[in-house]
């Protein structure tokens, strides 16, 4: 477990816990650690789902910007690639991800929730991509996921003003999935993948890796791609327990494998 980022897992989902007072910047330290306790978590089939949070007050408010004040083009050249790495290692996890959003969820911390599959807001958050205000650009995610997520011209927008935008509109646009209030953001959050702690855990990761790796793909070889993943899965023992259960009528015990 790092100093600012913890797992704790329970009744199969993963709880990936920011704790670094009081906005959560996500300096270097937090990034290792981050990229550490996904490892874990991708590596432990007793974690079945994950959820993101920073905890009741702010779910990331951005990067250490007093990291900024010394970084030269070569550094950051190093740094950027490390800071991307780190949310790559959440887009990329195996198993369905979301984040549950209190507070600011800003620049860096918009772009760790765009890494998750899905994104529950309280009804009082904010998020946004305001590094242009700082003569920069969203530099891991912002103008990547966020422009596949809600469209061009909508992530044009927040990009190249650097507003941010409450649960509203956030839910309407597509950057929000859900909206709860601030005190039952962590239980949305939860039910939201509780039903996947029991699903087929190896066609649930087939499924992810064929949409998103599909979106990087021309149409012929993403249904090449599908077909792939769609014939491998006939090596497991979730496919011989799902199709035998729905001839006899019951409900299927999947087992992960």
């Amino acid at each position: 477990m790092g100093e600012f980022v913890t797992l704790e897992t329970a009744d199969g989902i993963g709880t990936v816990r920011l704790n670094r007072p009081p906005m959560n910047p996500l300096s270097k330290q937090v990034q290792e650690e981050l990229r550490e306790v996904v490892a874990q978590a991708s590596a432990d089939p007793g974690v079945r789902a994950l959820v993101v949070w920073g905890g009741e007050k702010v779910f990331a408010a951005g990067a250490d910007i007093n990291e900024f004040l010394a970084q030269t083009y070569q550094s950051m050249s190093v740094d950027a690639e490390r800071l991307s790495g780190a949310f790559d290692a959440v887009a990329r996890i195996g198993k369905p991800t979301v984040a549950a959003i209190n507070g600011y969820a800003l620049g860096g911390g918009c772009e760790l929730a765009l890494a998750c599959d899905w994104r529950v807001v309280a009804e009082d958050a904010k998020l946004g991509q305001p590094e242009i205000k700082l003569g920069i650009i969203p530099g891991a995610g912002g103008t990547q996921r966020l422009a596949r997520l809600v469209g061009p011209a909508r992530a044009k927008d927040l990009v190249f003003s650097g507003r941010m935008v409450g649960a509203e509109e956030a839910l309407r646009i597509g950057l929000a999935d859900r909206v709860a209030p601030a005190a039952d953001v962590y239980s949305t959050a939860v039910e939201l993948v509780r039903p996947y702690t029991t699903g087929p855990a190896l066609a649930l990761r087939a499924a992810k890796l064929a949409i998103d790796g599909g979106l990087d793909m021309d149409l012929a070889s993403g249904l090449a791609w599908e077909t792939q993943l769609f014939a491998g899965l006939f090596a497991t023992e979730d496919r011989v327990e799902g199709t035998t259960a729905f001839v006899e009528k019951r409900k299927p015990t999947f087992t992960g494998r």
